[in-house]
């Protein structure tokens, strides 16, 4: 752990902070996405360094996390497994060892939990996860303020974080990192998800790491998930690491389409999501993502807004 840093905190899954400093990083996000549409130079992060580790390819995470740092006055060193000792057996604590002792900020994206909960441990800075296979806390952070962002009030403090207490997610696909970390932020910030998913593709709650099944139910019909849905949000059927099974899940996953008529089923005004990048014609008709309830491009951006105030977060702490 560096000087100055006794309250360090590592941000591996989406519980590993409070509701309460949810709604700081909403706010948080608000202020710094405003000063970058009115080109207004915000640097709390001079001098400081971000190392990206790339087990997982990725267009979004890299764009979002480096724009986000330079912005922040930053800079940013980029590894891959190909490019590092990461991809030659060190030891994973060895590389966190000495990694942490070079730069303030660690993001990773890989493939098992384990991995980077063993890099966090062994790590003197703050470690950010940017996917792994159970947990993807980035998008759901980004995905929870772009629908405050489209449909909350803004007080004197920010978004009304009671806009999103009872309202229903509906998560149409795949039981995969994504909809694990729905649960999560479900129980955290007091909505519900409506899940849907193919047999032998449910959500297994003991992996997505809730304590109560009451903040999701489960719908073998996507079309009843979508039922009075405030949000209907999909992913890929066949995520990263599992390409060996993408003919198999095309099959199963054929009547999980998210299209018209699922919408119609969802409240007039619902909002629809994705992660990207999306497969028109698979997990969503094109007249959806491409329709007038579809968010997906704010999503997009807002995952580098949102990043920005918590690397922020991580390495200064609340400001003001």
């Amino acid at each position: 752990m560096k000087p100055g840093m006794s309250l360090m905190k590592h941000y591996l899954q989406f519980k590993d902070l409070r509701a309460e400093e949810y709604s700081y990083l909403f706010e948080r996000a608000r202020i710094i996405k405003r000063r970058f549409k009115n080109y207004e130079r915000y640097q709390p992060l001079a001098d400081r360094t971000l190392a990206m580790i790339f087990e997982k390819a990725s267009t979004r995470t890299r764009v979002s996390f480096e724009a986000g740092m330079y912005q922040m006055g930053g800079s940013v060193v980029h590894l891959t497994t190909d490019g590092s000792q990461l991809g030659r057996s060190e030891p994973i604590e060895d590389s966190a060892r000495v990694i942490s002792r070079m730069v303030d900020l660690v993001m990773i994206r890989t493939f098992e939990q384990t991995k980077i909960e063993a890099f966090a441990a062994h790590s003197r800075v703050p470690v950010i996860n940017g996917l792994t296979n159970e947990f993807h806390p980035c998008q759901i952070l980004a995905d929870l303020f772009t629908y405050l962002e489209h449909r909350a009030p803004v007080g004197a403090d920010g978004y009304d974080m009671n806009s999103l207490k009872g309202k229903v997610v509906a998560w149409v696909g795949d039981g995969n990192n994504m909809a694990n970390t729905w649960l999560q932020a479900a129980e955290i910030l007091g909505f519900t998800v409506h899940v849907s998913t193919p047999g032998g593709y449910e959500v297994d709650p003991k992996v997505a790491g809730i304590r109560s099944t009451d903040c999701y139910k489960v719908f073998d019909n996507p079309r009843d998930a979508c039922l009075g849905a405030d949000l209907v949000t999909t992913d890929v059927w066949t995520s990263m690491g599992y390409e060996a099974e993408n003919e198999a899940r095309k099959t199963a996953f054929a009547d999980w389409c998210v299209d018209t008529g699922m919408m119609a089923q969802a409240r007039p005004d619902a909002l629809f999501m994705h992660c990207l990048p999306a497969h028109r014609g698979e997990e969503v008709a094109a007249d959806v993502i491409d329709g007038p309830q579809s968010v997906v491009w704010d999503e997009a951006e807002n995952r580098m807004h949102v990043q920005k105030a918590l690397m922020e977060y991580l390495l200064i702490g609340r400001i003001g």
